[in-house]
């Protein structure tokens, strides 16, 4: 590994590159699905292959190679050389990378159980056990259960000195039950409509206990056919899940904080920001008790890892503080125009994709209350739990969220089970009016599986922490498919 790591740069500084990276990645994924009790699918791909990046005057370019031997590596630096040059032509600003970066060492994301390391058998029947127990709620029409692990190992070197070797990991699991009634169709799911999934090995998978909750879910799903609608065009109070709000968190706080969209490099495919450099340091994003970190050190965050993919070794900053706007997820390209260095936000979601800023683990810091004590403090209002659908405008300032059920609150008392609720909002309007986070006692590291984001398209997995959180003066609705 380290010959053809040696071998891309010396290539692309022999042919005038005055900055150059290269990473080699192999990737494992395995993924196992059920429906109702039949499986569904059953996959495992393998990946391997090397990228170079190089900077050439003022202009970037890549490639990338699957064929892993020195003269196949030689001629994708030789090409990334190339394509820089050509960049090079087109006028642009200049390219500052701050301070070089020569980070040696190596990381593994801590793991107790190795998940490539358990039987498809013990895999299969954890999901069946799973399936069995929905399977005794009569009106769970459809039932689903998946799990998968991922497995990734980074070889990392650049030309200012750094070398680099990760090896990443993942495991998570999921279910959902789906009980219908003519065209009315609910579905509940268990920890998240997707799959949760954390850095970690296969005892993440077994402390989520999908048998222990499979039924729940499955009544749950029933019960919501019965359930009263949620009540339309209401302005109230409304505390919303640990799981939901990560997903709040995501679209309107992280994404909004990645300083290429806010310079307007991220305009074509998902938006660019409200968060103009003018707000930083300056501007009321939320109320004080709201506290937004970015992180990679967390454990069993998605967005875990030694370095990112500049070789900028893993920290901690804040984005929000008391309700200030304090920070962005940055670049070494990007930081410099603000004056500042590089956070370590750069990832690609595989060997033949250039780094993008993308989200480490974005959390909403826990705050004071336990949740039975603020649900008795709320006279009226609803709670709102697990994520159904979402839209946010290409500015990540309006937005509408639906959840799968809902909780009216009378009196400081949880009451009527409500289906088909959404609540819509503001982005500083809607975190100017929380005044209440619950303590870590409740808090949970989320992961957010499907990312988004780059021309092609790059998935790639983020963390969210969240506790559940109250919000004064939010418009519910009722979810509609039309």
């Amino acid at each position: 590994m380290d010959e053809l790591l040696a071998r891309a740069l010396e290539t692309a500084r022999l042919r005038g590159a005055r900055y150059a990276d290269v990473r080699l990645v192999e990737s494992a994924e395995q993924n196992l699905a059920l429906k109702n009790g039949q499986v569904e699918g059953l996959t495992q791909v393998e990946s391997a292959g090397l990228g170079v990046r190089v900077l050439v005057g003022q202009g970037w370019g890549f490639a990338a190679t699957r064929e892993l031997w020195p003269e196949a590596v030689e001629a994708a630096a030789a090409l990334a050389v190339e394509l820089a040059r050509a960049s090079a032509t087109v006028p642009g600003p200049a390219v500052d990378l701050g301070p070089p970066v020569a980070s040696r060492g190596s990381y593994t994301t801590p793991l107790a159980i190795d998940p490539f390391g358990v039987s498809i058998d013990d895999k299969l029947a954890l999901l069946l056990a799973a399936d069995a127990a929905m399977a005794r709620v009569r009106g769970a029409a459809v039932r689903h259960a998946n799990l998968g692990c991922a497995r990734e190992r980074k070889f990392f070197a650049n030309s200012e000195g750094a070398d680099l070797e990760q090896t990443l990991y993942e495991a998570g699991a999921g279910l959902t039950a789906l009980a219908m009634d003519g065209d009315d169709v609910q579905r509940r799911s268990y920890p998240s409509p997707y799959r949760q999934t954390g850095a970690a090995g296969w005892e993440y998978v077994l402390a989520l206990d999908l048998p222990g909750q499979a039924e729940r879910v499955a009544d749950e799903a029933a019960q919501l056919l019965a359930a009263d609608p949620c009540p339309e065009d209401w302005v109230t109070t409304v505390i919303i899940g640990g799981e939901q709000l990560a997903l709040q968190v995501h679209e309107s706080c992280g994404h909004p904080a990645e300083l290429d969209r806010v310079f307007g490099a991220e305009a074509a495919y998902a938006g660019t920001s409200f968060l103009t450099p003018d707000k930083l340091g300056r501007y009321d994003y939320g109320s004080p008790v709201v506290n937004l970190t970015a992180d990679a050190v967390r454990p069993t965050g998605l967005g875990t890892y030694g370095w990112d993919d500049e070789g900028v070794p893993a920290g901690s900053s804040p984005l929000v503080q008391a309700g200030r706007f304090v920070g962005y997820l940055m670049s070494r390209e990007t930081a410099p125009r603000l004056g500042l260095t590089s956070n370590g936000c750069m990832r690609a979601a595989g060997w033949n994709r250039l780094p993008l800023i993308r989200m480490p683990n974005v959390s909403l810091e826990p705050g004071g209350w336990a949740l039975a004590d603020l649900i008795a403090d709320t006279d009226s209002g609803l709670y709102l739990e697990t994520n159904r659908s979402w839209s946010i405008d290409d500015k990540r300032h309006n937005f509408q969220f639906g959840t799968e059920l809902g909780y009216e609150i009378k009196g400081g008392k949880l009451g009527r089970l409500l289906r088909d609720c959404t609540y819509t909002g503001i982005t500083p309007e809607f975190w100017n009016s929380c005044d209440a986070v619950c303590n870590a006692d409740h808090w949970r590291m989320w992961g957010t599986p499907n990312c988004g984001k780059g021309q092609p398209s790059q998935i790639i997995h983020t963390g969210h922490g969240a506790a559940p959180a109250r919000f004064r003066r939010v418009r519910v609705g009722l979810y509609s498919e039309d």
